[in-house]
């Protein structure tokens, strides 16, 4: 029941009631223009209105009633059936507590809504009652939309309709909209990486058949003014070869091949593709990693239908991915590597102002240290006479799950083969310790754990690795747990790569075996929790004067220990954050929404990392003593990104609850 508190009224409004002003009149049948139009622009300051079209805003206000609840009353709770409304806070707070009471005294199960909100949009959409009880935390003044009329509303306006089904996502959106804005006059890139190659594809593909002489061939290519031609099977049109004007001086002028010689004789095999629904960013990477600067684009059916070029991909004044990871691999000493390490950062500056989201950022830098690393590994693999046929070089942690920010310290190891390993390892150790002390002087730090190749625990044969991994599994003692928790991301970077396959196949095969292991690891999930108070608001410290959150701590390593947790658990490979949320969804059932939720909450929160550490010197940044770069400054926050920490840490809470669902009972 609404209840009024004295000197406080409703009044009627186009058929419901609502009252604009905190006054004890009441107000005509219909609002006044000055009045309409104030309420208007109050709403949107505020997501979703605030994209809405005018016209739809003002349906949401004079279809509303105005409600008032005093401190403590109950605005909603499970006994009052179906939701029948939507409710929009004006002034005020309201809390909800779960109503399983167990979590939400053990796991701070709380909810908070504040001046801005909407709720509860869960049940209002799905027609049934509220699983929480909701109680105004202080005078809360409301507007309540009748169920009807926002499905009704939801039906006509396109972006009420994505906010109520995609929550999350939309605040997502809107936050990294915001961020390009920030960063939109230090971008150098003008393609989106987000753009599929079949939206790219301006001409069809010129081919040759294999026995085209050289002269017909280029004579071809500078007819039409092409970069490239493709070589494909006479018969049945299957793409075999590639020449490029790059190849023509190396393979052709320089290797004196006669320009009657069949293009066969000189084209490039095999050949590097992709398809029309990957994106300019798998295209872009796919150049870095084999050197190339043209990919062909296939169709469903394996035909060629056009082709890439880096030049289609970057138009990029001083910095392109493959000039950065170009530069890299030109490199011929530490030195060098030093220097061009910073571009990896301007360039990840860049890809923000270009509006990258925070999987695909995190991806490319991973992708460059890479590059770095590698280079790095071979440079100093030939100074030590190691041998990379038999020794590959692995990261663990944030850059084993293709996730490094900018402000990530060290975390990797070595996997080799030798028939004498106590002979080799200290030729291995003094190597990987020079690579790992060349590293931090390209601006990775030194792991505080140890977790290094130069560490004899990371510096292991593949028996010996597989060993620890059976032991972890099969023991699961609490330091057996934390390294599984390091350990078990891991990933080739350099040198022999077929050393790991072994090691997966175990972690996968064995993991989901050991119903003990796997609850000790359900327990190491919910070690820490999200930063939200037992009611629901973000749980701040005290830093230097300001209240700030730990991202990392209490944001992102909830989502990387439970999409660890459930992929071990059904048997997926894959060590992605995202990637394992995905498949472990799909392996649970899980409704599409909710594990789209999973998703955007952890990249909301890598988003706004990468925000911390490319700009330490905003306001949003804390340049705390301890030199803790995942620290943000609650208060600093706009409103949309304020906004969207919470939801990202509620969705976090809830995929904890999840899990003493599935592991407590």
């Amino acid at each position: 029941m609404i209840r009024i508190q004295p000197g406080i009224h409703k009044g009627p409004l186009a058929g419901p009631f609502f009252m604009a002003r905190w006054q004890t009149a009441v107000m005509s049948l219909t609002p006044s223009t000055s009045l309409l139009n104030n309420l208007r622009a109050e709403l949107m300051r505020f997501a979703p209105f605030a994209q809405m079209d005018p016209a739809h805003v003002d349906r949401f206000v004079v279809g509303s009633t105005q409600c008032y609840f005093e401190p403590g009353e109950v605005v909603l709770e499970p006994a009052h059936g179906a939701v029948k409304h939507l409710l929009f806070i004006r002034r005020g707070r309201v809390s909800g507590r779960q109503g399983l009471a167990r979590l939400a005294d053990e796991n701070g199960g709380g909810l908070e809504y504040e001046s801005g909100d909407l709720f509860p949009v869960g049940a209002a959409m799905a027609d049934r009652a509220v699983t929480a009880t909701y109680t105004a935390s202080s005078d809360t003044f409301c507007l309540q939309l009748p169920v009807q009329a926002m499905q009704a509303l939801a039906h006509d306006s396109a972006p009420f309709a994505d906010f109520l089904n995609r929550r999350v996502q939309q605040f997502l959106e809107l936050s990294r909209r915001a961020l390009q804005a920030a960063y939109a006059s230090q971008s150098l890139a003008e393609q989106s990486l987000e753009t599929r190659l079949g939206d790219l594809l301006r001409r069809a593909p010129v081919s040759v058949a294999p026995e085209t002489p050289l002269a017909d061939a280029l004579q071809v290519m500078h007819g039409r003014r092409i970069g490239s031609v493709l070589v494909a099977d006479d018969h049945s049109g299957a793409l075999i070869g590639i020449l490029t004007r790059h190849d023509v001086l190396g393979r052709v002028t320089l290797a004196g091949v006669a320009l009657d010689a069949p293009i066969a004789t000189v084209m490039s095999q095999p050949v590097h593709s992709l398809g029309l629904r990957d994106t300019a960013q798998d295209a872009a990477l796919l150049m870095s990693r084999e050197g190339i600067r043209h990919v062909p684009v296939l169709d469903d059916i394996g035909r060629a239908v056009g082709i890439v070029s880096e030049r289609d991909l970057f138009a990029l004044q001083r910095l392109s991915l493959k000039q950065v990871s170009t530069a890299i691999r030109a490199a011929g000493d530490v030195a060098a590597m030093q220097v061009v390490a910073a571009d990896i950062r301007r360039f990840a500056r860049n890809l923000l102002g270009q509006g990258v989201r925070a999987r695909q950022l995190t991806e490319l830098i991973s992708h460059l240290n890479d590059v770095l690393a590698e280079r790095l590994v071979a440079l100093l693999a030939a100074q030590h006479g190691v041998d990379l046929q038999r020794v590959c070089w692995l990261a663990f942690g944030s850059e084993g799950r293709s996730e490094q920010t900018i402000a990530t310290d060290q975390d990797n190891g070595i996997v080799f083969t030798s028939d004498d390993a106590a002979r080799e390892r200290p030729l291995l150790l003094a190597f990987a310790r020079d690579v790992n002390e060349a590293l931090d002087a390209c601006g990775y730090p030194l792991c505080k754990g140890n977790v290094m190749a130069s560490n004899p625990e990371c510096c292991l044969t593949q028996q010996e690795w597989m060993a620890r991994i059976a032991d972890w599994i099969e023991h699961g003692a609490p330091e057996d747990l934390l390294n599984a928790s390091i350990y078990f991301d891991f990933r080739p970077v350099a040198g022999a790569g077929a050393l790991v396959q072994p090691m997966r196949a175990l972690v996968v095969a064995q993991a989901s075996r050991n119903a003990r292991f796997m609850k000790q690891m359900a327990d190491n999930a919910l070690r820490n929790g999200p930063a939200l108070t037992w009611t629901g608001a973000i749980d701040t410290a005290s830093q230097g004067g300001q209240r700030v959150v730990d991202l990392k701590l209490h944001g992102t390593a909830v989502y990387v220990d439970a999409a660890r947790l459930y992929a071990l658990a059904h048997s997926v490979a894959a060590t992605g954050t995202r990637a394992r949320l995905e498949a472990a969804a799909q392996a649970m059932n899980v409704p599409a929404q909710e594990a789209e939720a999973w998703t955007s909450g952890f990249e909301v929160l890598q988003l706004l990392r990468l925000q911390v550490q490319l700009d330490r010197d905003s306001r949003s940044a804390v340049d705390a003593s301890d030199g803790n770069p995942n620290l943000i400054d609650v208060d600093a926050l706009n409103d949309i990104d304020r906004r969207v920490l919470k939801e990202s840490l509620r969705v976090a809470r809830r995929l904890q609850q999840r899990i003493e669902l599935d592991y407590e009972r």
